[in-house]
């Protein structure tokens, strides 16, 4: 009989486990099933998809990941993160203007783009430390108030007090500046284009060095820790690495569209870079700091930590990172819009942040590449599909503006709604 009960027991566990799951990732879930629709109905290959998605994922990733530091210190989600974005855009701008190219042209864009963004970070961290609580509308506000002096820099003074003599990026009225630029002749692809590798060859190399690095950490711990979860986790990601691997070979001798993809190294490098930043930052002191000032700044100032301190640096750090990822972002675009590009930036880098399972409190890098990847899915999958299912494609662009606008709202009251069982849980307790 107690072998009996301790099954029901178990089995009762699994299903709990199981239920909580699905109910803290169903706007994951959600998304998955909506993804795996939307390719069935669109009628895409699998290899059309896949190089899509990796020019997407490359160009969006950076971007996303930029949220993160701002969760952990407490702030929420940063909306603000445009400002970055506009510092990156102007200067490009003076670049293209100036004619320098390539490599050295991006370059000096990050030159000219990092100071400013360290100080427009710092006063935009220095506003929400006035205004704490209410960072997330805040960071909506700075963002149109800066589009505002954005637009009365490059609409009206440029030409007209700041001197700008190219008739190439300049109105013909000679003051304002085009609503599209081309950056054909200069940065276009300066960082994708530096190195190139096929698709299979870089998914068996990324296969491989998951495995090492499961083998590593694994006989790393072996004489202190012993079997445990742990463990089971990095033979978890030696199994993944195995799994890509063979992957690999099986989609290779399936499809020859598979062979032609490229992957841009440099950005794909950039990208693992600002992952492992992020991860052995949260291990630092003043990663530490972070997350208690994000778990409870009464505490931090109890402990000596200077919380506002703290936020402020993770604002300047989210600007900076912010406007690096948006010169990736123009330089695999090759073309954008001078006043509307960053506009959504904010609102599209959140929204699949959301996707891939954060909160306003919660956000890891696995959340960020797995809502960059489903929710780019969909903007690729929908247009066809809705073509296919209602015989109108512009259903599919208006399901893209629901995506990105209506995630963020389900994904904040599902927040406060669990806040409020996990309140109540407690008064019981």
């Amino acid at each position: 009989m107690d072998e009996k009960l301790k099954i029901v027991i178990q089995e009762d566990s699994l299903g709990t486990k199981i239920k909580k799951a699905l109910v803290s990732n169903m706007v994951t879930v959600f998304f998955v099933i909506l993804c795996i629709i939307g390719y069935y109905y669109s009628g895409l290959t699998f290899g059309f998809l896949l190089n899509d998605l990796i020019t997407r994922m490359v160009r969006n990733s950076f971007l996303v990941l930029a949220l993160l530091l701002p969760v952990m210190a407490g702030m929420g989600l940063n909306f603000a993160i445009v400002l970055g974005a506009m510092c990156a855009q102007a200067a490009v701008i003076f670049v293209t203007h100036w004619g320098v190219a390539g490599l050295p042209g991006i370059g000096l864009t990050v030159l000219l783009t990092t100071p400013i963004a360290i100080l427009l970070g710092y006063l935009t961290g220095q506003l929400f430390n006035k205004a704490k609580g209410q960072e997330m509308i805040g960071g909506l506000i700075l963002g149109f108030f800066s589009n505002g002096i954005y637009q009365l820099i490059f609409l009206i003074l440029i030409g007209s007090v700041i001197p700008f003599n190219n008739e190439t990026l300049v109105l013909s009225t000679g003051v304002g500046l085009r609503s599209t630029i081309d950056l054909k002749d200069g940065l276009r692809y300066a960082i994708d284009g530096a190195w190139t590798l096929p698709f299979t060859t870089a998914a068996m190399a990324f296969g491989g060095l998951t495995i090492l690095h499961g083998i590593y950490r694994y006989i790393k711990g072996l004489p202190s820790l012993g079997i445990g979860p742990k463990h089971k986790k990095y033979l978890l990601s030696g199994a993944s690495g195995a799994a890509l691997i063979g992957w690999v070979f099986y989609i290779q001798s399936t499809s020859s569209f598979v062979n032609l993809i490229k992957v841009p190294m440099v950005t794909a490098i950039l990208i693992g870079l600002m992952c492992v930043f992020t991860t052995y930052f949260s291990r630092t002191k003043l990663g530490q700091d972070f997350r208690t000032v994000g778990q409870d700044r009464h505490i931090a100032d109890v402990s000596g930590i200077n919380s506002d301190k703290t936020r402020l640096t993770a604002m300047i750090l989210s600007t900076v990172f912010a406007s690096w990822g948006h010169i990736i972002f123009l330089q695999n675009l090759g073309t954008f819009s001078t006043y509307g590009s960053h506009e959504q930036i904010g609102f599209y880098s959140v929204a699949a942040l959301l996707i891939g399972g954060a909160s306003v409190t919660n956000a890891k890098i696995s959340h960020a590449l797995l809502g960059t990847l489903l929710f780019h899915t969909l903007f690729i999958v929908s247009p066809l599909a809705g073509r296919n299912l209602f015989g109108d494609a512009q259903l599919g662009e208006y399901f893209r503006v629901f995506v990105a606008y209506g995630v963020i709202g389900v994904s904040l009251v599902m927040h406060a709604w669990r806040k409020q069982i996990e309140g109540k849980k407690r008064l019981s307790q």
